[in-house]
């Protein structure tokens, strides 16, 4: 029997799982909660902000600086998830493949992932304003950089980091190892959806709903097409006509 055949035991599994959700998104799922906790306790949702992609130093250098090391290191799960796979199908090009972000259709792969986009951040928009009107959401600031030459691209890049490391460890990464744990359909839909809304909760109720039935929308199609590509071209899309479209026209919508 050759090494790709062989399962690594269900408690191994399990405890890797762990272990890369707590160094990545799980973590982030906990901290969320704590703050939406933390933001029901000091008020109404609808009076506070939950800012996003904030400047790091008031030194433009150094405020470049390190928002870059933050995308380089927030990545380093991806590494590791990515080298996990490796082991398991035997190499790196079959983890590649098996996850659908080998470079084979780069044209499809773009247009299915503008098309999802569409489909997704029009609804998206809908629950954020509707839960803005009810109080269950606080105000979101996509982008919070002071301007220099280099703003635009930061953005560019922590939306291209947010799409690869999530839709590569949640859609991709965690649906292959629960299919090895023996978890059913329904089971992998819930989980990985539960746990891309638990990390948005610190956005508010709103965000958390609409990114639990985008975690559902992008399981299943992971699942049924084994491709993450699409998906993280749809998700980087999404963030960043929020992140730079923000960036660009608050000043003329006065926001």
């Amino acid at each position: 029997m050759s090494r790709r055949d062989v399962d690594p035991p269900s408690a191994f599994l399990v405890a890797e799982i762990v272990i890369v959700l707590a160094l990545s998104l799980g973590r982030s799922g906990v901290y969320s909660v704590v703050s939406l906790a933390r933001s029901l306790a000091a008020g109404p949702l609808s009076g506070q902000q939950a800012t996003l992609n904030s400047s790091q130093d008031t030194n433009p250098w150094f405020d470049l600086l390190q928002q870059l090391l933050g995308i380089t290191f927030t990545l380093a799960p991806v590494a590791l998830v990515i080298l996990l796979l490796s082991v398991s199908a035997g190499s790196l090009r079959a983890a590649l493949a098996g996850l659908g972000l080998a470079p084979t259709r780069p044209l499809g792969d773009s247009v299915r992932g503008l098309v999802i986009a569409a489909c997704i951040g029009i609804p998206g928009l809908a629950v954020y304003y509707a839960g803005r009107a009810i109080g269950a959401t606080l105000e979101v600031i996509p982008a919070a950089l002071d301007t220099h030459w280099w703003t635009v691209p930061v953005l560019i890049l922590q939306a291209a980091k947010n799409a690869v490391l999530e839709e590569v460890i949640v859609s991709g990464y965690l649906v292959q190892r629960l299919e090895r744990l023996g978890v059913g359909t329904a089971g992998i839909l819930v989980i990985t959806a539960v746990l891309r809304g638990s990390y948005h909760l610190y956005q508010g109720i709103g965000p958390g709903i609409a990114n639990l039935a985008m975690g559902l929308v992008f399981t299943e199609y992971f699942r049924r097409t084994r491709r993450v590509g699409p998906l993280v071209v749809a998700h980087t899309l999404l963030d960043v006509v929020a992140f730079v479209g923000y960036a660009l026209l608050k000043g003329v919508l006065g926001l």
